[in-house]
C-alpha cells in the first residue's frame, strides 16, 4: 500500500518532465523519422536538415540521439562496410544468421554468404573456436531444412570450411585491417565519443578499487587466503546462505527481495523528489512453475498508471543464488533501478531510432541506482549484502574491460577467462563466463557503453551531490527526463 500511495499527490508540475508540447511538429518528426531511408549519409542530410523549433523535449531528444547516431553509421559504412551494421563485424556467429531461424530462408542465407565472402575479402573472418561452432549449427540446420533453404545452407557452409585456414585463432577487432577504428566507431555510436584505450584505462581505475573495497569486505567476513575472485567463489557456497531447491526456498528468495524492496520508498524522496506514482507500485513475483521448469531467464513488466509492475527472478538454480546476492538485485531491477526509468521514459514515448542509438543508457542508469543506493546506507551492517553488491559491480566492469581487452589489447580467450575468474571469481547467475565472453566477442562495444554509461553518471551524480542534495535531485531528474538519451547529452 506505501509503494502504491508513494507521492501520489504530487503535482504534474513537479514530475520529470514527459513529452507535451507541439503535437503537429512531433508528429512531423516522428513521420520523418519513420519514413527514413537511403545510406546513412542520405538519411543524415535529412536529420540535420529539420528545424527542431516547436518541438516538444522529447522529441528534440529523438532528433538529436539519432543524428549523433548517424553521423557515427556515416563514417561507419564509409570505412567499414562489414558484417551486421551497427551490431557485429561478423554477418553470422553463434547467436546470429539465418540458420538460426525456425524455417531458414534460402534468400536470406544466400545473401549472408555473399557478404560472407565480401567480408573476408577485407580480412574479416569468423574467429577460429567461434567458427567451428558456427559451422557444426549450419550443419544441423541444413540437415533439418529442405529444398533451396537446405542447399543454401550447405553452400553456406562449404564457405565457411574454405575460411578455417584464414581464421584467426583469437577473437578480437583488432586483428583485422582498421579493427581498432571499427571499435571506436561502435563504441561512439553506442556511448560517444572517447579514445577505446581512456575507456579501457578508466574501466581499469573502477576495477582495481572494486577489487580493493571486496577484499576489505572479505576479510572481515573471514576469507583471508587466495585471490578476492577465489574467495567470492567460497563465499557463494556457504550453506547458511543457500536457499532451499524447492517451492518454499523459491517463496522465500521472493519474499526476501520484497523485504529489500520495502526498505526503499523511504530514500527516494530526498534523491529524486517526487516521482510518478506508478513507479512505486512494483513488486517481485515468482514466475509460473513452467517458467522455472524451461529455465526462463528474469524479465521485467513496467508499471503503468493502471496496472502495477514486477520483476520475475529466475530462480530455477536456487541453489546458486545465495540470499546475500539478491538485494542489490532489488535496487537494478526494481528501485530505483529500471522501475523508475522505464516507466518515465514509456511516457516520453522516444522513437525506436532514439533506442536504436542510446542502448547503453538503461543498463547504465540501473548499475549506477545499485552504486547509489550503496552510498545511501542500503547495505550499511550486512557486509555480506554488500559484498553481494560488489560482485556485481565487479561483473559489470569485467564485462566493459573484457570488451576493450578483446577488441583493442588483444587478450586471448584464455587471458580473459582467467582475468574474469581472479577478478570475480563467480559468473553472474544469468552469464556464464564462457557464453558471456563468447557474446562480447561477437558483438564489440555494448559491455563497455554501459560500464561507461554507469561510471559517467556516478561522476556526475557526485559532483552533484557535494552542492548538496537538492543538487543531486536535479540531477537526478533532468538525467531521467524525456527517457533515455546519449551520455554526451547529459550535462
Amino acid at each position: 500500500m506505501q509503494r502504491r500511495q508513494f507521492l501520489a499527490a504530487a503535482s504534474v508540475a513537479a514530475l520529470p518532465r514527459i513529452a507535451l508540447a507541439a503535437p503537429d511538429r512531433d508528429a512531423e518528426l516522428r513521420a520523418m523519422l519513420d519514413g527514413l531511408s537511403g545510406t546513412p549519409s542520405v538519411k543524415l542530410g535529412r536529420v540535420s536538415g529539420f528545424d527542431p523549433n516547436g518541438l516538444s523535449a522529447s522529441s528534440r531528444i529523438d532528433l538529436e540521439t539519432v543524428r549523433a547516431g548517424l553521423e557515427a553509421d556515416s563514417a561507419m559504412i564509409r570505412l567499414f562496410p562489414i558484417g551486421r551494421f551497427g551490431r557485429s563485424p561478423y554477418v553470422i556467429a553463434p547467436n546470429a544468421g539465418a540458420w538460426r531461424e525456425a524455417v531458414p530462408s534460402a534468400q536470406r542465407v544466400e545473401a549472408e554468404t555473399t557478404q560472407i565472402e565480401a567480408d573476408a575479402q577485407r580480412g574479416v573472418i569468423l574467429p577460429a573456436p567461434l567458427l567451428a561452432k558456427t559451422r557444426a549449427g549450419i550443419g544441423a540446420a541444413a540437415d533439418k531444412a529442405g529444398g533451396a533453404a537446405a542447399q543454401a545452407l550447405r553452400k553456406q557452409a562449404a564457405l565457411l570450411a574454405e575460411l578455417v585456414s584464414r581464421a584467426p585463432a583469437e577473437p578480437g577487432t583488432g586483428r583485422f585491417p582498421g579493427g581498432r577504428d571499427y571499435f571506436a566507431l561502435l563504441l561512439e555510436r553506442h556511448y560517444g565519443r572517447i579514445d577505446p584505450a581512456e575507456a579501457h584505462r578508466i574501466m581499469l581505475h573502477k576495477a582495481r578499487e572494486l577489487t580493493a573495497r571486496t577484499d576489505s569486505v572479505l576479510r572481515r567476513l573471514g576469507y583471508t587466503k587466495g585471490s578476492v575472485g577465489a574467495r567470492i567463489s567460497a563465499a557463494f557456497k556457504d550453506p547458511r546462505f543457500l536457499y532451499s531447491d524447492d517451492d518454499a526456498g523459491r517463496d522465500r528468495a521472493v519474499a526476501d527481495m520484497n523485504a529489500a524492496l520495502a526498505r526503499v520508498p523511504e530514500h527516494l524522496p530526498a534523491l529524486f523528489g517526487p516521482l510518478p506514482p506508478q513507479c512505486l507500485n512494483v513488486a517481485t513475483v515468482r514466475m509460473t512453475r513452467a517458467e522455472e521448469a524451461e529455465g526462463k531467464q528474469g524479465y521485467r513488466t513496467v508499471p503503468t498508471a493502471t496496472t502495477p509492475g514486477a520483476y520475475y527472478p529466475d530462480l530455477k538454480r536456487i541453489r546458486d543464488r545465495p540470499s546475500w546476492t539478491l538485494p542489490a538485485v532489488v535496487h537494478h531491477e526494481l528501485l530505483p533501478g529500471h522501475m523508475i526509468q522505464l516507466p518515465i521514459e514509456v511516457a516520453a514515448n522516444p522513437h525506436p531510432l532514439r533506442l536504436e542509438y542510446a542502448p547503453a543508457f538503461a543498463e547504465g542508469w540501473a548499475i549506477y541506482t545499485e552504486q547509489l543506493m550503496a552510498s545511501e546506507g542500503a547495505f550499511a551492517g550486512d557486509d555480506h549484502a554488500l559484498l553481494g553488491h560488489l560482485h556485481w559491480l565487479l561483473f559489470r566492469i569485467g564485462r566493459g574491460l573484457v570488451d576493450t581487452g578483446v577488441h583493442i589489447g588483444q587478450e586471448t580467450l584464455a587471458q580473459t577467462s582467467g582475468k574474469l575468474a581472479t577478478l570475480q571469481g563467480e559468473a553472474a547467475y544469468f552469464a556464464p563466463m564462457a557464453q558471456d565472453i563468447e557474446r562480447i566477442c561477437i558483438e564489440p562495444a555494448m559491455r563497455a557503453a554501459e560500464a561507461l554509461t554507469w561510471l559517467g553518471l556516478a561522476r556526475k551524480g557526485a559532483a552533484a551531490k557535494r552542492n548538496g542534495l537538492e543538487s543531486l535531485r536535479k540531477f537526478h531528474r533532468k538525467v531521467l527526463a524525456d527517457g533515455r538519451k546519449r551520455f554526451a547529452m547529459i550535462g
